[in-house]
């Protein structure tokens, strides 16, 4: 096997692993909030709290259950593409963990809007009253920020030449 198939497997292993821990916890809070009062972990900053949300982020698009299907497909696509493109070689281990992240991420979520036609969310920050989320909302947000660390302060333009659709040479395999 070489090496890019080994790295395309352990992909798919880590993005099954990050799913079920995402699926996991918000089976818990179904079997724990559901019709329960919040639970408060530190008072007045962060608690528990159970919602289904049949929107996107920030509760926006409700009831758009297709439309978020098909461009969570897409997107998956997208992320497979370029998964399959990122050079192999120590220095790219952090965009395999991005796109490890985002595609369980929006998986994660596809899995409750099929499922379920919503979201279950559970994680609150009262203190500064931000939206309620999940864990596989989580794993976007992160990949999110990484990204836009790493295009600003790690790669070099010429290292992300792999994210080209329309690139004509191959990536180098050992950068």
């Amino acid at each position: 096997m070489n090496k890019r198939m080994s790295y395309n497997i352990y992909g798919v292993i880590w993005v099954a692993v990050f799913i079920w821990l995402d699926q996991w916890t918000k089976t818990l809070a179904v079997n724990n909030l559901k019709n329960q009062e919040s639970v408060s972990l530190i008072p007045g900053v962060f608690q528990l709290h159970y919602l289904e949300n049949r929107g996107a982020a920030f509760g926006i698009f409700q009831g758009q259950k297709w439309a978020f299907v098909v461009m969570t497909l897409l997107v998956l696509a997208v992320i497979a593409y370029l998964y399959n493109r990122i050079p192999l070689g120590k220095r790219f281990h952090w965009m395999r963990l991005i796109g490890v992240a985002l595609s369980a991420g929006a998986v994660g979520n596809l899995i409750d809007r099929l499922a379920r036609s919503y979201v279950i969310d559970f994680f609150y920050i009262e203190l500064i009253d931000f939206p309620i989320f999940n864990v596989a909302d989580c794993y976007v947000t992160f990949s999110a920020f990484l990204l836009i660390v790493l295009f600003l302060f790690y790669y070099k333009e010429e290292e992300l030449e792999f994210i080209s659709f329309f690139r004509k040479k191959q990536a180098p395999e050992d950068v």
